[in-house]
């Protein structure tokens, strides 16, 4: 059904490939539409985690230029039109999913591919994988979320840093930094995806859901907000399956069953 990513759902684990190898997986038009498609099918069939990867040795370098058609008036791309319609979008519905989402970083992540991964709830990377804010070789300035993201997660200084310079680091240095959540050794890579994927498969769904929902929102509410949150959102997941299942496991002295609900 796809000709630019690989996706499946199985066991209530959603899989999805940036699939477009010999471009080191650069988005073209395509590749955003099937993305959009699959991320509403994960909606549809009610996954409970998302794993998002590249194909081959990169993870994902970012826009395709060559995909994009040069403005005859100006000589120019009308960038701005391609944030507005394919990338913001994307990122909106990555940091909204009602389900953890994992980037599994197999390999270089380069422009809107770096932030693409930041987008994510989880970015796990090969030893061998980097990152690389590509965008001032280009006279641009980091989009994706990137001048979100980077202050956020590294601090000011790092962020100028990597935005200014356009510096590759390595999977270890931005797992040092707080970029990234964990860098594993190649050989590990894949048995870690998996756990983490299997384990957050049969987590408490809609608390994990709550949880980031809440974290998201503490960048921009005060502490008096945050509280408030934190007491209505408390006071919804205690009605819900899950915390009834958690509770009874327990006290029962067993593993929980949880549904996501």
């Amino acid at each position: 059904m796809y000709q630019t990513i690989l996706f499946e759902i199985n066991n209530d684990i959603a899989r999805l490939t940036l699939n477009r190898p010999e471009k080191l997986n650069s988005f073209n038009e395509t590749m955003h539409i099937e993305v959009r498609a699959a991320l509403q099918e994960v909606l549809a069939q009610k996954a409970r985690v998302l794993v998002l990867t590249g194909a081959g040795r990169a993870f994902c370098a970012g826009q395709d230029l060559s995909d994009r058609q040069m403005a005859p008036e100006s000589g120019s791309l009308d960038l701005g039109q391609s944030i507005d319609k394919y990338y913001a979008p994307l990122v909106r519905s990555l940091r909204t999913l009602p389900l953890p989402v994992l980037a599994a970083v197999n390999g270089v992540a380069a422009g809107a591919g770096a932030n693409l991964a930041l987008a994510c709830d989880l970015v796990v990377a090969a030893k061998s994988a980097s990152f690389i804010q590509s965008f001032a070789k280009l006279g641009l300035i980091p989009d994706t979320g990137g001048t979100y993201f980077l202050p956020r997660l590294v601090g000011t200084a790092r962020a100028l840093g990597l935005a200014l310079l356009g510096e590759k680091i390595s999977a270890e240095q931005a797992a040092n930094w707080g970029l990234v959540w964990r860098c594993v050794d190649d050989a590990l890579f894949s048995s870690t995806i998996d756990q983490l994927v299997n384990a957050l498969a049969t987590a408490p769904t809609k608390g994990l859901a709550a949880t980031k929902y809440a974290i998201y929102r503490s960048a921009d509410q005060t502490l008096d907000a945050q509280l408030d949150l934190e007491r209505d959102t408390a006071r919804e997941l205690g009605r819900s399956n899950d915390f009834h299942e958690g509770v009874s496991a327990f006290l029962e002295k067993r593993a929980p069953k949880f549904t996501g609900t």
